[in-house]
């Protein structure tokens, strides 16, 4: 009996971590989708990657809204020509994740080009199978002197 109750343990250890994996390979695409998203300024694509409830956060301190978000990339007032993610974490539990990483990205904001170096932590919210962006916080990668 003593067998039998380790080996169902163990069984169940194997399918929450499988599902764990799943989930963060599932974030990780969603992430990409989003950077995809972003650098296209794909209104519809980010309309459904992003949750109602949207919290996007800047290194300078504004905080947009979903609409404000969406609005801000899709008429290029945010623009990104280029981003690369490095550095990432993805951390799972139960229908939340956070992600942290480095972002590096060549931006034509407004027609002004420029540079970005930040640190980010995004926050995503499982809704049915989805993964869905609720909450994202950068903050400036400090110049090394």
């Amino acid at each position: 009996m003593k067998n039998f109750l380790t080996l169902i343990m163990f069984s169940s250890f194997l399918n929450v971590a499988e599902a764990q994996t799943k989930d963060e390979a599932a974030v990780a695409q969603a992430v990409e989708s989003l950077r995809k998203a972003m650098i296209d300024a794909d209104k519809a694509s980010l309309e459904k990657i992003t949750a109602p409830t949207l919290s996007y956060g800047h290194s300078g301190g504004n905080i947009e809204d979903q609409a404000t978000f969406i609005g801000n990339i899709s008429s290029g007032k945010s623009d990104f020509v280029t981003m690369d993610l490095s550095a990432q974490t993805i951390t799972v539990t139960g229908q939340t994740a956070i992600v942290r990483h480095t972002l590096s990205a060549q931006t034509n904001d407004n027609g002004k080009a420029g540079t970005v170096n930040l640190y980010v932590m995004l926050v995503w919210g499982k809704e049915g199978k989805q993964w869905k962006l609720i909450g994202r916080q950068a903050v400036k990668i400090p110049e090394k002197k």
